[in-house]
Formats: structure tokens, sequence, C-alpha cells
């Protein structure tokens, strides 16, 4: 069995277009310190709608960007290598069926199709969204580091938005703990350019007009089971605490630096 290598995701010039419909759902987002942080959000912001700026995701899964064990022991080499081959190829594989039999115009980036999901079947959403998801949590995700975090800007927006780094950390791990069956946690910006925390159901993102919480998604965590059970069984809060030393913070603050309003 071959190991994937290292490659980067293709960034494409997404064209600007309307991400948000509707105002955040009360109580399935949080967002502190608001007015503290607004000036600097700002500062990456043009008056745009909210658009995926240079990501843009196409509908072909990418290789793995690292290899199935090199985020031991935060999560095992057989955990990775049948989420990435088996759960995430299948919603490749299937949204390609959807994208087919609906005709979409896959010379689009896939954000496009799930900024309008509500238009399209349920294969299209559950498949359209796993690819989606996937595709960028492999991306958030790197060999462990001692002591990772954020830094520069990226940091000050999250300290005041949150008070502290520790304090987001706190907030974000209760959204994906408390998330019932399977979903998602998000750190992502709203239309009101408010840097957020939520969850999604199933395979459903912030970028769908239909999902529970809407804006531009800047670092996605998988909590359905599949992504944890091997290693840590029922313990979700486990993997959450491991999940923290594998995070990609160069990716998120490239998301916080692209999207646009």
């Amino acid at each position: 069995m071959a190991t994937p290598h290292k490659t980067n995701l293709p960034a494409g010039q997404a064209s600007r277009r309307k991400f948000i419909a509707d105002t955040v759902k009360g109580g399935l987002a949080i967002g502190v310190g608001l007015s503290a942080a607004a000036p600097l959000l700002q500062s990456f912001a043009t008056k745009e709608n909210i658009a995926a700026g240079n990501f843009a995701t196409g509908f072909d899964q990418q290789p793995l960007p690292y290899a199935y064990n090199a985020l031991e022991n935060v999560i095992d080499a057989m955990t990775m290598e049948l989420h990435y081959s088996k759960h995430a190829a299948t919603y490749a594989k299937n949204l390609k069926d959807a994208v087919a039999a609906e005709k979409v115009d896959m010379t689009r980036p896939l954000e496009d199709v799930l900024a309008n999901i509500s238009k399209y079947s349920a294969k299209m959403r559950n498949n359209g969204g796993g690819h989606f998801n996937h595709e960028m949590f492999w991306q958030s995700m790197r060999p462990k580091r001692e002591n990772n975090a954020p830094a520069g800007k990226l940091l000050e927006a999250i300290e005041k938005q949150f008070f502290s780094f520790d304090n987001f950390k706190k907030q974000f791990a209760d959204f994906a703990k408390n998330r019932f069956g399977s979903g998602w946690a998000w750190l992502y910006i709203n239309k009101e350019n408010i840097i957020m925390i939520g969850s999604t159901i199933n395979q459903d993102n912030p970028l769908m007009d239909i999902a529970e919480i809407k804006g531009f998604p800047l670092l996605g965590l998988d909590v359905w089971e599949h992504a944890y059970y091997l290693k840590y069984q029922n313990r979700r809060a486990d993997y959450i605490d491991a999940w923290w030393n594998v995070v990609n913070w160069d990716y998120v603050a490239e998301r916080l630096h692209s999207y646009h309003m």
C-alpha cells in the first residue's frame, strides 16, 4: 500500500458570491467581545459578501498532505488511512455521481454549490458537504508540535474575541463535545464580520444556505465517531483535547486573510 506524499491543495481564484442570506440563530454560536474585535477583523475584509478568496475546492479528492502515520500519537495511522481512503473517498465518489446527475458545472468551485445547496438533492448536500469538510480538515492539521498555538494577527483576533486562547479552546471544545450524534465544530466568520464558534449536524458546514450557522469557515473539527473511535473509543473529549496539538494554525491564518465580505 502506497503512503501518500505531501502535496498542496490547488488554490484557484474563486469569484465573489453570496454565501449568507440569514442571520446566525441564537444559541448556536458564540461571539464574545464583538465590538473589540470588529476593527481588527475589518482589516481582513472587503465590503463584499463572504467568498472563498484564494481557497476554492474542486470535486476530486486531493492527495493527503502527509503520511498516514504523520499525526501519531494524536491520530493513529489506521484511523487516518480508513478515514481518508474509505470515508472521505466515498464522499468524493458519491459527489461526482450527484454532480453528473444534477448537471453541475464543475468548472465552478464546490463552494458555489454549497452556497445554494437548498436547490440540490439530499445526496448533493450530504456528499458535497462531506467532501468539502474533509478536504479542509486534512489541510487544517499537521504533524504534532510542542506548544502548538496561533500567532500574529490570528492570535490577536482570537484573543480580542474570546479574551484568551485558552478560553477560545474551551468554548470550541464545548461545541465539539456537545454536538449530539455526528457532526462538526467550527470557527468561522459570519456576515457581520465577527469570528464565531458553532457546530453543524452530519456533513453540513457554514457555507450552506440551509446550515444552522452561516459564514466562512476558518477551522473545522470532525466529531463523527469514525474520526476517533479506534484510538479513543467513546472518549470524544480526549480526542478533542489531543487534536489541538496537530492544528495547522498557519493554514487557519491563511483562510482568515483570504476571506472577503
